[in-house]
């Protein structure tokens, strides 16, 4: 990610690495002033508060993925669904943290947000699945239910770095244990296709791996 030149954007973008990297808890204000070359009373002229930071990374992911869904141009569903995918797990990537600070800022859950993303980006891939069974990609000795699948992948990608957590103990999660994400959606999916599908599918995560290298942070 580009840094940006206005001090306010400069305190967003730091805030979102310390955030990331250490926590929302375990991240000072002190510490993000210090980071960005600025004093303190420079930052809470801006941010008055932590929350106030957190709040507003989180309404910038929100508006992030509003405006790509409101400029989709449908292609390929190949290339269609492996964009929608990617993009979900960088965006939950590059704000890691919102997952999971969020009980430390906020009491709102998710689903009771105005517009809520969660619900947005479930009805996306929902469609997604629907144009694939339009086409005719899915096998025709499995009787599948969409609402079932749509449910199944996209609890693999929100809760993927839950489990890395939970299940796998790690508490530093690297960009490739988020492409082991991307795996395991595919193990889900491909099952379900027919084989030329099953090609056009990985083929186009192959073309679309340019965006899965992440420099270190």
């Amino acid at each position: 990610m580009t840094m940006r030149a206005s001090t306010p954007d400069r305190i967003l973008d730091t805030a979102r690495r310390l955030f990331n990297e250490k926590g929302f808890a375990a991240t000072t204000l002190t510490e993000i002033a210090l980071a960005v070359g600025i004093s303190q009373g420079n930052l809470t002229y801006h941010f008055p508060t932590k929350r106030d930071l957190a709040v507003r990374l989180e309404q910038e992911a929100r508006v992030r993925a509003q405006t790509r869904r409101a400029n989709l141009l449908p292609g390929a569903i190949e290339d269609d669904y492996v964009e929608h995918l990617l993009f979900a797990m960088d965006l939950t990537w590059e704000n890691r943290f919102l997952l999971r600070d969020r009980a430390l800022y906020t009491s709102l859950p998710f689903a009771k947000q105005a517009e809520s993303e969660t619900a947005a980006d479930f009805h996306e891939l929902h469609g997604l699945l629907m144009r694939i069974r339009k086409e005719g990609m899915f096998r025709n000795d499995l009787h599948l239910e969409l609402e079932v699948l749509t449910r199944s992948l996209w609890i693999v990608s929100r809760y993927w770095m839950d489990y890395l957590r939970d299940s796998e103990g790690l508490d530093q999660i690297t960009w490739p244990d988020q492409e082991r994400g991307i795996q395991q959606h595919f193990a889900v999916l491909l099952p379900c296709l027919l084989a030329p599908a099953r090609r056009s599918f990985e083929a186009a995560l192959e073309r679309a791996s340019g965006r899965l290298e992440k420099a270190p942070e």
